[in-house]
């Protein structure tokens, strides 16, 4: 099972994603090392939370390196995947057996920017290991941040745009889309003219540690930055997403 287990908060767990933790005997978490521990630690209070029931245990596995040096992003990307695949071929082989019901709990949704899904079509492709599996869908944090600021993510008769930081500013979104940008590393917002844009950020949202800014971008573009990159110094990670809505037509 690939359980979406929300965007930070126990609470965003839906009734659905319990049930199926019900059913798990061994939890596969991918670990990143030191920086991110309190990722793995904060999947472990889950377990502990809504697995009371049965005896679970839980498999760690050691996440490949992934080049962020090389200019050729997807095929970087790819070859990183195809690592990943080959490590979780090799732990559900070794470490479920055929009676076993197995789970890699992902944050948000699978469905949504989350490689775990790829990810495992890919091991299923190689026909190595048998087994059936379904996903169980979890809130994201689109709608934690939404929630968060008690906005809705479209004006009325909009579209939402979902992009990533990488692509904003080669994308340019049509007048009246309300753009929602997730993997953003650099704050790719910085060039835009935000006089009469708003924002709406978050980070590790519904966690205690949430972070929360709306207003105009251009009063708050260098803030932002500036708390990101102190943040991420002291946590070692951080994820954040933002909504851009342009006043009056919109678009931004």
């Amino acid at each position: 099972m690939l359980i979406g287990i929300g965007a930070g908060n126990p609470d965003y767990i839906t009734m659905q994603a319990i049930n199926a933790l019900k059913q798990v005997d061994v939890i596969f978490v991918t670990d990143k090392g030191e920086e991110t521990a309190d990722l793995v630690r904060a999947r472990k209070d889950v377990c502990e939370r809504y697995m009371q029931a049965r005896p679970y245990r839980i498999v760690a596995i050691r996440d490949p390196k992934r080049d962020r040096t090389s200019d050729a992003y997807r095929s970087t990307v790819a070859a990183w995947h195809e690592q990943r695949a080959a490590l979780y071929e090799k732990n559900i082989k070794e470490h479920l057996s055929e009676s076993e019901c197995g789970a890699f709990l992902v944050w948000g949704d699978p469905s949504l920017y989350d490689s775990t899904l790829r990810i495992i079509n890919q091991v299923a492709a190689l026909k190595t290991v048998e087994f059936e599996w379904e996903i169980i869908p979890g809130i994201t944090s689109i709608q934690a941040l939404a929630a968060r600021h008690r906005i809705s993510l479209n004006e009325i008769g909009e579209p939402i745009h979902i992009t990533t930081g990488r692509r904003l500013n080669d994308e340019r979104p049509a007048a009246g889309t309300n753009v929602l940008v997730m993997l953003d590393g650099n704050c790719a917002f910085k060039p835009l003219d935000g006089d009469n844009i708003d924002i709406f950020w978050g980070a590790y949202l519904g966690t205690p540690d949430e972070i929360l800014f709306a207003g105009k971008l251009s009063d708050l573009k260098e803030q932002i930055e500036q708390v990101r990159m102190s943040a991420r110094n002291q946590k070692g990670w951080i994820m954040d997403t933002y909504l851009l809505r342009k006043r009056g037509s919109t678009a931004c």
